[in-house]
């Protein structure tokens, strides 16, 4: 994928540029802009069964695959203000990715999800990741600037888990608590993810539900009755 990412880390987008014969897959809803000569198709990528596995991970049911016969440009940005990068995928790996993070990749890569069990559920993002495989590039987006980190075998990392953009299916994590219930409940940190080596992992600045949080705080909704 060739693709020049600007406007980061604030306010991201990037755009692809295709070849004549080249297409892109794309989020629903992601495309800011085409320029040249660019048809759109949209579908269920992989069938109902799959576009509905890929809902049930934050994604759209459908997804946009934008062609071109001479060449073009499709410009694509996430919904909240933030950073994008591209990551590349060997034949044979797989990267796990959080909810509404993925935005557009080769058609080379496989959009499917997994089953993540409690591990998300008590995260609270929700029991579905996406796992993208397959030889070629992905975008994937953050709120606030993303930043990777390589682990070693057996290297731990671990964050809070309003702040996990993906990471390669080698890490294994797990979900706990950041101290007893007393700093969980009062001290504002709630549940982290412990990511242990080896493999890729990559973080958001910020954390979209704290803004929610926030938002709620100052702007507390009233009682219609």
């Amino acid at each position: 994928m060739d693709v020049d990412i600007t406007a980061g880390p604030a306010f991201a987008m990037g755009v692809v540029a295709l070849p004549a014969g080249g297409s892109v897959r794309v989020e629903a809803g992601a495309m800011a802009m085409t320029r040249g000569d660019i048809e759109i198709a949209t579908s269920a990528s992989g069938g109902f069964f799959k576009g509905f596995k890929r809902a049930l991970g934050g994604e759209s049911f459908f997804v946009n695959d934008f062609t071109s016969e001479s060449g073009g440009q499709v410009g694509v940005a996430a919904t909240l203000p933030g950073d994008m990068t591209k990551v590349t995928l060997d034949a044979g790996t797989a990267l796990l990715v959080q909810s509404g993070s993925w935005i557009a990749s080769d058609a080379t890569v496989d959009v499917d999800s997994k089953w993540g069990g409690g591990k998300t559920f008590f995260s609270g993002e929700g029991l579905v990741l996406l796992r993208c495989t397959g030889a070629g590039d992905l975008l994937i987006s953050s709120y606030g600037a993303i930043l990777p980190s390589e682990l070693a075998p057996g290297e731990r990392l671990t964050l809070d888990t309003g702040h996990v953009v993906a990471f390669d299916e080698t890490v294994e994590y797990s979900v706990r608590k950041a101290g007893n219930w007393k700093s969980t409940i009062l001290g504002g940190e709630g549940l982290v993810t412990d990511f242990i080596g080896p493999g890729r992992v990559w973080l958001q600045t910020r954390s979209s539900a704290s803004l929610i949080d926030w938002i709620k705080r100052v702007n507390p909704q009233r009682d219609s009755r």
